[in-house]
């Protein structure tokens, strides 16, 4: 497999520059993921890491390169794969609000 130089910035991995395996498509995961060993033998804290461009060629905007990140926040459910034929997710409705019948649907004026 091939692999790149790829520099971290943030966090704990600031200013460190890491070898990282391309996918079949040349580019480095769009997440990486470090498990670092608790000192007292519990289990391991992952810091995060999401994929931003290094750069962009003047002309053409191509990426020049690829960095990491620091995501304080970890790993986010919108980094799933979204296709166009998915629902979006459902959205929390409040069912207290004035008007609604239990079932949430407004209350039918005519009767």
């Amino acid at each position: 497999m091939k692999s790149q130089d790829t520099p971290f910035e943030g966090g704990p991995m600031d200013g460190r520059v890491l070898p990282v395996l391309l996918g079949p498509t040349g580019h480095p995961p769009k997440t990486y993921r470090i498990p670092v060993p608790d000192a007292a033998g519990g289990p391991p804290t992952v810091l995060y890491y999401r994929r931003e461009p290094r750069g962009h060629t003047k002309r053409l905007g191509l990426v020049r390169g690829w960095k990491y990140v620091y995501d304080p926040e970890g790993e986010r459910s919108g980094d799933r794969l979204r296709w166009p034929w998915s629902k979006p997710p459902a959205r929390r409705t409040d069912d207290t609000a004035p008007g609604n019948t239990p079932d949430g649907k407004p209350d039918d004026p005519t009767g």
